[in-house]
């Protein structure tokens, strides 16, 4: 059976991006920005939305863009059950 998708809360992913270092900066109604720098000094900035349950495809889209900063074998056992 493939992996499927985790149900999951703006505010649980903001606890697992701060096991990668990442912090909130700010929030605008419903959506938090958040940040850390890179080894080399990047700023890189994921914006999480505060709801109770994301949509999967939300959720995939926050997963892609993390992507760009934090390995997929690492941001899968966060997102997908086994």
């Amino acid at each position: 059976m493939p992996p499927k998708l985790k149900r999951i809360s703006g505010s649980e992913l903001i606890k697992i991006f701060s096991i990668f270092s990442f912090f909130p900066l700010k929030q605008e109604g419903s959506h938090v920005k958040l940040r850390r720098l890179s080894p080399e000094g990047h700023k890189q900035t994921l914006t999480i939305p505060l709801h109770d349950e994301l949509d999967r495809g939300t959720l995939r889209a926050i997963m892609r863009q993390a992507s760009k900063y934090i390995p997929e074998e690492k941001l899968f056992p966060h997102f997908y059950t086994e």
